[in-house]
């Protein structure tokens, strides 16, 4: 096994501003995980929500998940051959950039690889993101699934709802009756157009879910060598593919 470097001492200076006590436990935990785990992934989180990464941990809880300042991270794990964690780790720090997170595990790149391809769960999306689907509301009284079921398996939107939508949400509607209604079909959303904050507070009212959550696995180092796996999310100018994947 490659001589450690763990003791070798490293200046923060550079993060320093606020939240050191934070930066220096974050640095610490990545540093003693280098000695306990073969294998250090670095891994993008689309869409992320805390509880579907609660449930990652948990099917994950012999290995650990790390997440905090990238500029953190990256240091931890060296930015230089001079100041690496252990052999080679400079050539994947290269890659924490963004939303990025580690996984420090033993666990075979096969096993890790497996597990992630398949994980990904629904979520209502997020101001910001791609819309996956077309979605209007049907005119007429407006129903709680806004037309996506039968109206005699569905019910009205409660009437106390009628000014969020037609102030806030911006939805032409009226009150007949006591019953929420549009005069024309309203579309809420369109396939691959972005999403605003009140498109996506309709979706989540007609409870659509309509982005997937997914962690997508972009590299990881073992004994020396670093390889490369998606580093479509990572902004170019921040990675420097030949020299990431150099020596291996």
């Amino acid at each position: 096994m490659p001589k450690s470097k763990r003791s070798k001492l490293v200046t923060l200076t550079k993060t320093q501003k606020k939240g050191r006590e934070g930066k220096e436990t974050l640095f610490a935990q990545i540093r003693d995980c280098l000695e306990v785990y073969k294998y250090v992934w670095v891994f993008d989180v689309a869409n992320m929500r805390n509880s579907f990464l609660k449930d990652v941990r948990r099917q994950w809880a012999g290995s650990r998940l790390l997440f905090g300042r990238t500029k953190v991270m990256a240091k931890a794990l060296g930015l230089t051959r001079e100041d690496e964690a252990r052999e080679g780790l400079s050539k994947l720090s290269k890659y924490v950039r963004g939303s990025v997170g580690l996984l420090m595990t033993n666990e075979p790149p096969e096993s890790v690889q497996s597990y992630f391809e398949e994980y990904s769960q629904n979520d209502f999306p997020r101001a910001g993101q791609v819309a996956t689907i077309d979605f209007s509301i049907p005119a007429g009284i407006i129903y709680s699934r806004g037309g996506q079921i039968a109206a005699e398996d569905d019910l009205p939107l409660p009437h106390s709802l009628e000014s969020t939508l037609r102030v806030q949400l911006g939805v032409p509607t009226t009150l007949k009756n006591g019953k929420i209604t549009i005069e024309n079909d309203f579309a809420v959303c369109r396939e691959g157009n972005v999403l605003d904050a009140k498109q996506t507070r309709l979706l989540k009212l007609f409870g659509i879910a309509c982005s997937e959550f997914k962690v997508s696995l972009v590299a990881y180092w073992e004994d020396g060598a670093v390889h490369e796996f998606d580093v479509s999310n990572i902004p170019a100018e921040d990675v420097n593919v030949d020299d990431a994947s150099d020596d291996e």
